[in-house]
Formats: structure tokens, C-alpha cells, sequence
């Protein structure tokens, strides 16, 4: 009983720090976005806050790990970063708006347009850390509703079957994120791009999600391994 009351001490703490976190960085947000006067973020932040008590939901159902919801913090926090923080003159990007997000981390040759281009930007880094995630929080939910109801039974294990689930549904996610930003476009000039930027969204998406559940996989495997 000692021990079960210090690990609910210790989870109680942890859910603490990344609530704290989170709503530190969404009243920045709210604050930046507001005195700048950015309704495309404005309308992000919404999204946001309907985001994170799904979170809630769900964690409140299935028990998220501590390591799943600090990593959806993050990506929410790389999100709001993204589109508010600016980056130096001399740093390169694409398009003419000097965020974060369009940000290339790995420049290349100038591409077409005369723009400078590059291997991999922010945004699409963000897109694939940020649905690699929801993949295992896809794949936590799983666990969760095959355990629901049936007692303290173990975690079903990551088949190649279930891996190619919780990856479709993390993609699905990654899709159903590109129809939140083609509604924002109806509403307020925004930095979404057009269909180019979609797709490469959509490919690094079906990236993260994929590698997440190769890791999942793995990681299984190595706990399941005999000593």
C-alpha cells in the first residue's frame, strides 16, 4: 500500500509538470498570437485546447505513460513555436514569412522558383516527431481498450498486424490535421501552403508514423527477451 501511495505521489507530480508546462506555453501563445494580432494561431490555439482535453479523455481512460503525454506537450509547444517565434534574416527559409516554421534546417540548391530550397524543414520535421507520436499514443489506446474490463492482464504484443493499425491511424490523424488547416484557410489568410507542402506534410507524417511503430516493435521485443 506504502508503495502504491508513492507511485500515485510521483504520477500526480509528473501530470502536474506537464500541465504546468503546457498551459505555460499556451498563454504565451495566446498572448503572442493575440498582440500580433495572427488569427490563423488565434484559431490554432482553439484547435489546441480541444486537442489537449481529448488528451484528457483519454489519458483518463487508458493511462497514458508519463513519457507519451511529455512528448505530446513538446509537439505542442514545437506547433506554437512554429508558427510565433521569427527566425534571423540570415537563416534560410521558404516563402517570405520569416517563422520558424518555414525554417529550412537542412538547406540545398535554390529550387525553382529561385527561392532557396533544402532537405528537410521545421515543419516537416515537427509533422514527422509529431505523428510518430500519436502513433504510440494510437498504439497505448489499443492496449488500453484491449484491456479494458478484462483485469490486470498483459499488453497485447505488436504484431506486424497491429503495427500497420496504430501506423494508418497515426496517418489518419496526420490527414485529419491537413483538413483542420484547409478549414483554417477559408477563414484567415494563413502559412499552410499549397498542395506541394500538403504532400510532403502527408509523406513525412506516414515517416513518423512509420518509424514509431518500428520502435514500438523493437522495444517490445528487447523488454520480451529472456535474460
Amino acid at each position: 500500500m506504502v508503495r502504491d501511495s508513492l507511485l500515485f505521489r510521483a504520477t500526480s507530480h509528473s501530470l502536474f509538470r506537464v500541465a504546468l508546462f503546457t498551459s505555460a506555453y499556451m498563454l504565451l501563445a495566446t498572448w503572442g498570437a493575440l498582440r500580433g494580432g495572427n488569427r490563423e494561431f488565434v484559431f490554432y490555439i482553439a484547435v489546441m485546447t480541444i486537442l489537449i482535453g481529448c488528451v484528457a479523455v483519454v489519458h483518463a481512460r487508458v493511462r497514458l505513460t508519463q513519457g507519451v503525454l511529455w512528448l505530446l506537450s513538446i509537439w505542442g509547444a514545437l506547433h506554437m513555436a512554429g508558427g510565433l517565434l521569427t527566425v534571423p534574416a540570415d537563416w534560410p527559409i521558404h516563402g517570405e514569412l520569416r517563422v520558424v516554421y518555414n525554417w529550412w534546417i537542412i538547406p540545398g540548391p535554390a529550387a525553382r522558383s529561385g527561392e532557396p530550397g533544402g532537405f528537410l524543414k521545421y515543419d516537416q520535421a515537427v509533422h514527422a516527431f509529431g505523428f510518430g507520436v500519436a502513433t504510440w499514443l494510437c498504439w497505448q489506446g489499443l492496449c488500453g481498450a484491449m484491456r479494458r474490463g478484462e483485469g490486470d492482464v498483459e499488453a497485447p504484443r505488436p504484431t506486424a498486424g497491429l503495427m500497420v493499425i496504430v501506423a494508418a491511424a497515426g496517418m489518419g490523424l496526420g490527414a485529419l490535421n491537413e483538413v483542420v488547416e484547409f478549414v483554417a484557410t477559408r477563414f484567415t489568410e494563413t502559412n499552410v501552403g499549397g498542395y506541394v507542402n500538403t504532400g510532403w506534410d502527408l509523406v513525412y507524417n506516414a515517416l513518423g508514423a512509420s518509424v514509431a511503430a518500428v520502435i514500438i516493435s523493437l522495444g517490445s521485443r528487447s523488454t520480451r527477451r529472456p535474460s
